[in-house]
């Protein structure tokens, strides 16, 4: 038996057993589910608006990535489903930069319930007693705010590891929230306890004193405790929502949508039946035009097919109706490949070379213009993820992934069909079967 034909028998067995394992075994289907986008799940999406008037430029990026981090841990405590947090990127020919957050909730149309999941998260400070204080009289005092009074030291929640419920024994048991601050917290906590021994420690939550301490001595350990009078419960729901992190930066919801999962579900059955209408008379045309290797393209093509989704389970890609329309384009992109082969088969052909060499030849005459083209899409498709939109990035990764997998089936698979199921001499047969269109 020929080599080429071992290696045809491979990839049939190979297709069968991915097909039949990833569509017909279930426990495997269930495993790697496709991932619907908004589009076409249906839910809601939430523009914010970030305010970073009061940071450095240097510190903007890092800012908004830890914001990005921090609304990913509140949305996914509510056990979303695949929800989507991405910082917005500015158009380097924007002419003034806005840094925004975009938060899509699959499966979450209510626009209250969507915001009322992302919330506003505690921002926790802590807050030294203004030196002055002491020579204000009790009047002043009483006119002032608790913001009036204290200064900040610039530490807050933002620089928190975790936070933790506990009980403490004084007198009767007290439930108190315990604080573990992450290293550059730790190390701004110890230099403000040992600054300021003897002064007044306010810890604020939003905006209101829960808590105000005198510092007694150095605390290098990087922890900190909160008592206010809580009850277990109160205490319990603190340490949660500080878990849940404060936000680095304010924000402000500027834009919702809302799509219903019905029209997702249409949009999905047409994108599906476009990409099967595509899939059905691309091959009829390879069919009726090439024939015999028209043939062994479609069904290349059906492995392109095949291995796409395959590769959309396993990834995972986010499938969204932008992204059907570039697995489309990218169908006809394959066919692209096929096509400069055969045709330079067929001018082979008219060479009055035999068989074998006009495959051979029509395979490395034409690899050049295929890996061309296939370069100058790969960058196009980079370029549209690196600077565009969520919905033009789903376009951008499924074109990508096609344009890779394409040049597989094209060059790999077709050849080696063609090599193994090829008909012996230059006779009739072959001359029908390697024909064009209505010519023999």
């Amino acid at each position: 038996m020929s080599r080429s034909r071992i290696y045809a028998g491979t990839i049939l067995l190979c297709g069968f057993l991915v097909g039949y394992g990833m569509f017909l075994y279930k426990p495997i289907a269930d495993r790697f589910p496709f991932v619907l986008g908004l589009d076409l799940a249906g839910g809601t999406q939430l523009l914010y608006q970030a305010d970073v008037s009061s940071l450095q430029a240097t510190d903007v990026g890092d800012s908004m990535t830890a914001l990005r981090d921090v609304i990913e841990r509140r949305v996914n405590v509510f056990g979303v489903s695949e929800p989507l947090v991405q910082v917005e990127k500015n158009s380097f020919l924007a002419a003034k930069r806005q840094e925004r957050l975009i938060v899509e909730l699959p499966g979450v149309t209510d626009i209250e319930k969507a915001v009322a999941m992302i919330g506003d998260t505690p921002l926790l400070e802590f807050k030294l007693l203004r030196p002055d204080v002491k020579e204000m009289s009790k009047s002043q005092v009483a006119s002032s705010s608790p913001n009036d009074l204290f200064v900040s030291t610039g530490l807050t929640g933002a620089y928190l590891k975790r936070a933790s419920l506990q009980f403490v024994q004084q007198g009767v048991t007290e439930p108190t929230v315990s604080l573990e601050f992450n290293k550059e917290g730790a190390e701004l906590f110890a230099k403000i306890t040992r600054e300021h021994k003897g002064e007044v420690l306010a810890i604020f939550l939003d905006g209101e004193p829960i808590s105000t301490p005198v510092i007694r001595d150095e605390i290098e350990s990087g922890t900190a405790v909160i008592s206010g009078g809580f009850t277990p419960v109160e205490a319990r729901e603190l340490a949660r929502d500080l878990n849940f992190g404060a936000l680095p930066v304010p924000i402000e919801l500027i834009a919702t949508q809302t799509i219903d999962a019905s029209l997702g579900r249409v949009a999905l059955k047409d994108g599906i039946l476009a990409g099967m209408w595509g899939l059905a008379l691309v091959a009829l045309f390879l069919v009726f035009w090439y024939r015999l290797p028209g043939f062994l393209a479609a069904f290349s093509l059906a492995l392109y097919a095949i291995v796409m989704l395959v590769l959309f389970k396993l990834i995972p890609v986010t499938i969204t109706a932008a992204g059907i329309a570039g697995f489309v384009l990218s169908i006809g992109m394959a066919v692209d490949a096929n096509i400069l082969i055969f045709e330079r088969m067929k001018e082979e052909r008219k060479k009055g070379v035999s068989l074998d060499e006009a495959i051979g030849a029509g395979f490395d005459r034409a690899w050049f213009s295929i890996r061309d083209a296939n370069i100058s899409s790969t960058i196009t498709a980079i370029i549209l993820f690196w600077f565009g939109t969520p919905m033009v990035k789903g376009f951008a990764l499924t074109l990508g992934i096609g344009v890779f997998v394409s040049m597989l089936t094209a060059i790999s698979i077709s050849r080696t069909f063609l090599f193994a199921i090829r008909p012996k001499g230059n006779g009739k047969i072959a001359h029908f079967l390697f024909g064009s269109g209505l010519k023999n």
